[in-house]
């Protein structure tokens, strides 16, 4: 794609605040829209007592050392990478959809700040605590109660379920409230506007309650060793946010509608098809919970989930997901007044960020969920010398895929926008902005991942006061840069450079978070993981120059446009691939090539 830019954005006022671009706990959470996939927790914790009957628990975790231990982590997140990868497929033809339905206008925006309501709040109710807290807890009961957790699950969910009821219904009836929080002080921001984002609230906000149950169905499946469901529901819900998208086409007739002209018929398509997709999706897991033996019961006897300790440990966790908002607020409001000078706004950085999650939610998120139980088991049994073993085993087999993922992105940013955002509404000119921000966002794909396993052994040894400190550090650094690079460098470079804040955040982050891990565990096989990783650079650096290579050369035979992009990132792809895996085997990588024996085992059958 050639570097200039041939046309701008839409000048439409922006009020979105989608909660991208801050490192967040290593959950698989459910965004319906402005994700593609349900985000899911990944750090199993203890479980507890019940009269149900018993399940079968998985093998204690090997030795970290051991290569069976190494082939079935590969093994299992190599699958739930295969669900993810079909899953975040389908979340972006839905993504796609829905920016064609909707457009990139000022509707566009009021449904993304309307859809972002249910996830911000939810986060700060249950979704950070479900990492942090609630999950290793899980762990540790399965492993000590008579009854291998039964009833600590049900207790839990009895809770779940009336404390989110309870939540969701007050957050429902104050949606007018709420609207007028998230845009005060925005005087571009019309009656008309407020209006359409309440009423887009009123039937949006139920969400919260699903994503709970999500959450907490998702927690209990991979605490007992069943990782598949978790990752293929969020299918349903794209499938349905695909129809509902459609469906509204449909509805909408010719030309896009404003927040003066649009219809009732039009808002409740919008706003009960993007409900029912969390609703359909979160109900998806109940077949594989009754699978794995679980049974529901009422459980009101809350004292024995030891709440005292839970509120303790949560209390910080509420503090990292309340700095996250904080930076999410921030940045979103950067943009947004960024669009309203002439620049590229919120629309362009959270689809870009969309892309970005893709990868770390296909592979980092993976290989963090097949490793998290063995890291927690380690934790909860005082054998730190294997949670470091552990941390290392998953920095490395993650960035096997994340180094080449992050070259494509930034050699490929706009070709790979382009096709993935040039359709319908959105356009090609937004889709070229999209992908300058792509390829920010490939700087800090990598140091994002590792600082959020790191957070996961933080939270496997159920300290979670360290995480919210540098999270406060991290999000402190990323404003500093934010902010100065709104107002030091041009209109058109803002929206990439708050991307190049974030990704530099991430490394401040990565890196005062290893420092903390060693002075608490002790040596952390450093010197291997820098082998590696300098190699897997190395290997993806000279395929990403062949890609610029090979993009440069069909941009000069070949027309502005669509199928440009699609050739460029196809082929460019393709060269900087194939060169990566023959560099990464000539320098001899081991992660590399447990990698090509699965894929070779997986195609022999």
């Amino acid at each position: 794609m050639d570097p200039a830019r041939d046309g701008r954005w839409s000048n439409e006022p922006t009020v979105a605040l989608n909660p991208v671009g801050q490192p967040e706990p290593p959950t698989v959470r459910y965004d319906p829209v402005n994700a593609p996939t349900v985000r899911l927790p990944v750090v199993p914790g203890p479980q507890v007592v019940s009269d149900a009957p018993v399940v079968e628990e998985t093998a204690p975790p090997p030795s970290p050392g051991d290569d069976e231990s190494t082939g079935t982590v590969v093994r299992n997140s190599s699958t739930m990478a295969i669900l993810s990868l079909i899953s975040r497929g389908t979340g972006f033809i839905r993504a796609a959809a829905i920016s064609a339905a909707i457009g990139g206008a000022v509707v566009g925006d009021d449904y993304t700040l309307a859809n972002n309501l249910p996830n911000q709040i939810y986060e700060l109710l249950l979704g950070g605590v479900l990492a942090s807290v609630l999950i290793p807890t899980l762990v540790r009961a399965r492993k000590e109660e008579p009854d291998r957790g039964e009833a600590y699950a049900q207790r839990l969910l009895t809770l779940a379920v009336v404390t989110l009821g309870a939540a969701t219904l007050i957050v429902v009836l104050a949606a007018p409230l709420i609207t007028a929080i998230y845009t005060l002080g925005n005087d571009r921001v019309t009656a008309d506007d407020r209006d359409l984002i309440t009423f887009l609230a009123y039937l949006l906000l139920p969400e919260i309650f699903f994503y709970g149950l999500a959450g907490i169905f998702a927690a209990i499946l991979n605490v007992r060793g069943h990782f598949a469901a978790p990752m293929w529901t969020p299918i349903l819900n794209n499938v349905v946010i695909i129809a509902t998208a459609g469906a509204f086409m449909l509805v909408r007739g010719s030309g896009l509608p404003t927040p003066e002209t649009i219809t009732v018929p039009q808002i409740l398509v919008l706003g009960i098809g993007t409900t029912l997709g969390i609703v359909i999706q979160a109900l998806g897991l109940w077949p594989a919970m009754r699978k794995t033996g679980f049974r529901w019961k009422w459980r009101f006897d809350f004292r024995k989930l030891h709440l005292r300790e839970l509120g303790r440990l949560g209390a910080w966790m509420l503090l990292y997901v309340a700095v996250n908002q904080i930076g999410i607020t921030v940045v979103m409001s950067l943009a947004k007044n960024n669009q309203v000078r002439g620049g590229d706004g919120p629309i362009i950085f959270n689809n870009a960020f969309l892309i970005f999650m893709m990868a770390h939610g296909i592979v980092a998120v993976s290989v963090i969920t097949a490793m998290m139980p063995r890291i927690s088991s380690a934790a909860a049994d005082g054998r730190f010398g294997d949670v470091t073993d552990q941390l290392s085993q998953a920095t490395r087999l993650a960035s096997v895929i994340l180094i080449p993922a992050a070259a494509i992105y930034v050699v490929l940013g706009q070709p790979l926008a382009v096709t993935l955002f040039d359709w319908g509404e959105y356009g090609y000119d937004a889709a070229l902005a999209t992908g300058w921000v792509v390829s920010a966002a490939g700087l800090g794909l990598v140091p994002f991942a590792l600082s959020q396993m790191q957070t996961s052994v933080f939270y496997a040894m159920r300290d979670t006061r360290t995480p919210a400190l540098v999270n406060i550090g991290g999000v402190a650094i990323r404003l500093l840069l934010d902010v100065a690079f709104y107002f030091l460098l041009p209109i058109a470079a803002v929206t990439a450079s708050l991307m190049v804040g974030t990704a530099l955040s991430f490394v401040a982050a990565l890196l005062l978070g290893y420092w903390l891990l060693r002075t608490r565990l002790g040596r952390l096989g450093l010197a291997r993981v820098a082998d590696t990783l300098l190699r897997l650079t190395a290997a993806a650096a000279v395929g990403g120059a062949l890609a610029f290579a090979a993009s440069w050369a069909i941009a000069r035979v070949m027309d502005p446009g669509k199928l440009l992009g699609v050739v460029q990132l196809l082929v460019g792809s393709a060269v900087l691939l194939a060169a990566y895996a023959a560099l990464a085997l000539v320098l001899r990588v081991p992660e590399v090539r447990q990698f090509a024996t699965l894929i070779k085992s997986k195609l022999g059958r």
